[in-house]
């Protein structure tokens, strides 16, 4: 099938390239020339595992990026809507999926065949049936139904596992308008097999997203508020409670050959220094908005945004055990992307953090295998400095702060090794075994029982 996709953000390219990877002819279309060029000379613009190779292969054989939108449109079978829907701290700003379905109409217009408009963003649910299906016939002159479809896809990929996630899905959610627009999409999907599929309505697929993100989110809270609590009570640590807790059969079951499966969702019920990246944080904060609108009170869920942002303050005050002034500290931090696999530092409990050492006037390095750019133009240049590797991060600190889950820093204790002057290792995502390093401050343990 011939696709277009708006937007070459996160979303777009993945389901773009990966679309092209299964067969399909893809054209993403956006506003920035220079994006479109560097996509056309095979060069992702986001570090994604396994995107460079994917988009390598088939860019200019059945893959292209186009700044023309209406050319696109007319020239495929399916319009699919990628573009950012960014909580402004009431609701989701939908001007960006308003203006590509009053473009996308805009083309539809002089288009004599049928025609399907997808919606792939996280939005609230009622957007693609009350915004997206008017705005489209009101530029088309055209009726919903006979002469186009609408729909709702969304996506569930993992960043840093995006690829995969899109060529191996575990579910696939169809959102359609009609049987019609429904049979679209399962076309679309057909090179897809043996996956499970799910035909619905709309707004449906659209709480599903949100579902499943808030869900996910909420067991990092719980977690985390476990493990502040285990923080308080002597000699008990929150790995080994919540290593108890995940062999639990219904978490881990057990095969009859008596193998043990370690589902990789119990990964969200590990206790950190909190979540952070482009979805969670702002798809919960844009369901509790929209649950309010309904006079839905979303107590549960306020509760996992409270704990979260509370959630960097555990790691400050667990240096602040060995550093009653930071004034002068040289205190490294390793990791500033949300999680690793991604260079993607939105709402990264790091910021926060790092901010916090700067106005306590502390000397901070940073180290990030592949954030270090996305940092630099967020702080700006001069506030920190940053490292190129894990021994020169380590070189001079005083107290180092593990807040990204890299592989890498799990060889840490060697790195430490043979050093006269140990430098207080702070764990935020207990990484590195407390008992490996000569002075280590974890989240979630609780002090020596007298």
């Amino acid at each position: 099938m011939k696709i277009s996709i708006i937007g070459t953000g996160y979303v777009g390219l993945v389901s773009g390239v990966c679309l092209a990877e299964k067969g399909h002819d893809v054209t993403c279309v956006d506003l920035d020339h220079s994006k479109v060029d560097r996509i056309n000379a095979g060069q992702s613009p986001i570090h994604e595992k396994g995107l460079d190779e994917l988009l390598a292969k088939c860019c200019g054989v059945n893959f292209r990026a186009t700044t023309d939108l209406r050319a696109a449109v007319l020239d495929s079978e399916i319009s699919m809507i990628a573009v950012g829907t960014p909580f402004d701290g009431d609701e989701i700003d939908l001007q960006y999926i308003r203006a590509a379905a009053s473009q996308i109409g805009a083309a539809l217009k002089d288009k004599p065949s049928y025609h399907v408009v997808l919606v792939k963003s996280t939005v609230v649910p009622g957007t693609t049936s009350d915004v997206v299906l008017p705005l489209v016939e009101e530029a088309s002159g055209k009726k919903a139904g006979p002469d186009f479809g609408v729909g709702m896809n969304p996506e569930f990929l993992r960043e840093g596992e995006a690829v995969q996630d899109f060529l191996f899905p575990d579910r696939i959610v169809l959102g359609g308008f009609d049987e019609r627009t429904l049979d679209v999409l399962e076309q679309l999907y057909q090179p897809f097999a043996n996956v499970d599929q799910l035909r619905t309505d709309p707004r449906t697929a659209e709480m599903i997203k949100y579902t499943a993100n808030s869900l996910l989110a909420t067991m990092i809270s719980f977690s985390n508020e476990i493990g502040n609590l285990c923080a308080s009570i002597p000699n008990v640590d929150v790995t080994q409670v919540m290593r108890g807790v995940h062999l639990d059969k219904r978490l881990s079951p057990i095969l009859a050959d008596g193998t043990r499966i370690k589902p990789s969702f119990t990964t969200y019920l590990e206790a950190g220094c909190g979540f952070g990246g482009s979805c969670f944080p702002k798809d919960v904060k844009a369901l509790i908005a929209h649950g309010r609108k309904l006079g839905r009170g979303m107590s549960l869920l306020d509760a996992v945004v409270k704990v979260n942002l509370a959630q960097p303050d555990t790691v400050l005050d667990l240096l602040s055990r060995h550093f009653s002034d930071l004034d002068g500290v040289n205190v490294t931090v390793l990791g500033v992307a949300f999680k690793p696999g991604t260079d993607d530092i939105r709402e990264s409990p790091a910021l926060p953090i790092i901010r916090e050492l700067l106005a306590r006037k502390a000397k901070v390095k940073a180290f990030d295998p592949v954030a270090r750019a996305e940092a630099e133009k967020y702080f700006g240049a001069g506030a920190l400095d940053y490292a190129d590797s894990l021994e020169d991060a380590v070189d001079g600190a005083q107290a180092v702060l593990l807040l990204t889950r890299w592989p890498e820093f799990e060889r840490l204790p060697e790195v430490f090794a043979g050093r006269s002057e140990q430098p207080v290792l702070v764990d935020g995502r207990r990484v590195v075994a407390k008992d490996s390093v000569g002075r280590y401050e974890g989240i979630g343990i609780g002090p020596a029982a007298k």
